[in-house]
């Protein structure tokens, strides 16, 4: 089961900070009063007076923990919800960009300021550029996904022999080297190694020497307020030519950095990847 993160923080931020507002409401005013009483006492500097004037201000735990922790959860919670927040490559289908096991960094602000968990844009900053790495909410499911953006609104997209068009025209991309790409069943197949220009973005994508298979649709117009997303790894994604457009509503952020690698299982985490994500 998928958690998630940013709606149980906000819990714990509202939990955190009606315990400790209500404890400064309520029960606050009456333990200082407590004290003074005991100050008052003709002995105030007995070792009993002392400790029983200690007890008296002393905080339920609940509450103790709840002033802890709230400012750290307050501060996390802006953090990721405002400027940058991290995820883990879950799949393959950004390949040979992103790899699976990769810690990358999403810009939460670059296209707006949006509400935690709920996701409404509160503050336009910038709109989606074609070529951009992205993560978002796709149409079909609640978890995050992250492919390239291809298609703005009102884009015509092609794909046809592996070839991709926007508006009619062919996108460049030169072959740079060949590849081994491993296809979902496990099996590799032989492939090539493409730089790809979208927009003012160069980038590396792969193709599987096979020919496409299937008669199934290959032009797309993108819709107003939506995004037509692909993954690198053309073969093995899972994206907009399957599930449709992305509306601008489930826009996450915008991945920019991978700050540490970790292959599955219980090897050490690995920061040769790190790096500028394009």
């Amino acid at each position: 089961m998928d958690i998630d993160f940013s709606l149980v923080l906000l819990i714990l931020v509202v939990i955190s900070g009606v315990i400790a507002l209500l404890d400064r409401q309520l029960r606050e005013k009456d333990r200082k009063a407590a004290a003074d009483r005991l100050r008052s006492a003709q002995q105030p500097h007995s070792e009993a007076l002392q400790a029983a004037i200690a007890e008296a201000e002393r905080e339920p735990v609940v509450v103790e923990y709840a002033k802890s922790f709230f400012p750290v959860l307050l501060i996390v919670l802006v953090l990721r919800s405002f400027l940058v927040e991290p995820f883990q490559i879950p799949s393959g289908s950004m390949i040979p960009t992103l790899e699976v096991g990769d810690f990358i960094l999403v810009n939460k602000y670059t296209y707006g300021l949006r509400l935690p968990v709920v996701g409404t844009k509160i503050v336009s900053i910038n709109e989606p550029k074609r070529g951009e790495v992205m993560v978002f909410i796709p149409p079909h499911d609640k978890r995050y996904f992250i492919k390239r953006v291809v298609g703005l609104p009102g884009d015509t997209i092609r794909y046809e022999d592996k070839t991709l068009f926007v508006n009619g025209e062919q996108v460049m991309a030169e072959v740079v080297d060949e590849a081994q790409i491993e296809m979902p069943n496990g099996m590799m197949q032989s492939g090539i190694l493409l730089n790809e220009t979208l927009g003012e973005v160069e980038h590396l994508t792969q193709i599987i020497n096979t020919p496409q298979r299937g008669n199934g649709r290959t032009v797309w117009v993108v819709p107003e307020g939506h995004y037509f997303m692909m993954g690198d790894n053309r073969d093995n994604s899972a994206d907009s030519r399957v599930w449709g457009a992305v509306p601008e509503e489930n826009i996450v952020g915008r991945a920019f950095a991978v700050w540490m690698h970790k292959e599955a299982g219980l090897s050490l985490p690995s920061f040769s990847r790190n790096g500028l994500i394009y």
